[in-house]
């Protein structure tokens, strides 16, 4: 059976028909839009914030945040305001989600200070994935934490070779109070008892093979002349088949030294 084909003017009043009836909904949709961007049902009226907030509170995330807020609860670019919290002092991460109908709801991760890093005098800080970062040093107990220093890209290796040395010191109540990676790759370790130590270049292993070896014979040395580990004043480590040591009181050869 051949088809009917419709005429000519009936399928144009249909293209007709069907033209007009997307341009009403796209009118809609418009309009609907334009009247939830103007509507102040939907300006953004509060900010819940969880995670940590240990250095931070509503007054001082609305101060720094709320004039970097653009936009309403539709309109408003997440990327943005995540920026604005995660410039915030002492904020590390920041995640924003949308709460219908006028709400945002932050999760915030603060930074972990574990050392100063940089010369003395330096107030930026290093948390405890190794970046570095910058903050009030009077919100912490400054005299706990450590002083790390290196090439600005190496922070989190001076991290890692300061979290692997501070425990084999710690075990003869010797505390690091500083650690130094050279440009060219040597490290230099501070004690809080004023003792120097220098040892070496090499990887994580090598170095901490060297200190181990030094501090398994520490105690030897010292008790040979009467003294206890934090009469360290020196070590050289660099040495291939042992180290040079000088402990405070003891003189040999004119000089306060001890080779090992």
């Amino acid at each position: 059976m051949k088809a009917v084909q419709q005429p000519f003017d009936v399928k144009l009043m249909n293209l007709t028909a069907s033209v007009l009836f997307t341009i009403c909904v796209l009118l809609l949709l418009g309009a609907a839009g334009w009247w939830a961007v103007r509507n102040p049902l939907f300006a953004i009226a509060g900010i819940k914030v969880q995670g940590d907030v240990a250095h931070n509170n509503a007054v001082t995330l609305r101060a720094n945040v709320a004039p970097r807020l653009a936009g309403n609860f539709f309109t408003l670019n997440l990327a943005s305001a995540r920026a604005a919290f995660e410039a915030v002092p002492w904020v590390r991460r920041a995640v924003v989600r949308r709460e219908f109908p006028n709400r945002l709801r932050v999760q915030l991760q603060e930074h972990r200070p574990v050392a100063f890093w940089g010369a003395d005098g330096d107030t930026r800080l290093v948390n405890d994935f190794g970046e570095v970062f910058e903050a009030n040093p009077g919100d912490i107990e400054a005299d706990e934490l450590p002083r790390l220093s290196g090439p600005q890209d190496q922070s989190a290796q001076v991290l890692a070779m300061y979290t692997a040395l501070a425990p084999l010191f710690d075990a003869l109540d010797l505390g690091v109070e500083r650690l130094s990676l050279s440009a060219r790759g040597s490290w230099q370790l501070d004690l809080d008892t004023g003792g120097v130590i220098e040892l070496g270049r090499g990887t994580k292993d090598e170095v901490l093979a060297r200190t181990q070896l030094f501090l398994q014979t520490l105690t030897q040395v010292t008790a040979r002349y009467s003294r206890q580990p934090d009469a360290l004043v020196s070590a050289d480590l660099r040495h291939t088949d042992g180290y040079a040591l000088r402990l405070r009181g003891v003189g040999t050869t004119g000089t306060d030294a001890a080779k090992k």
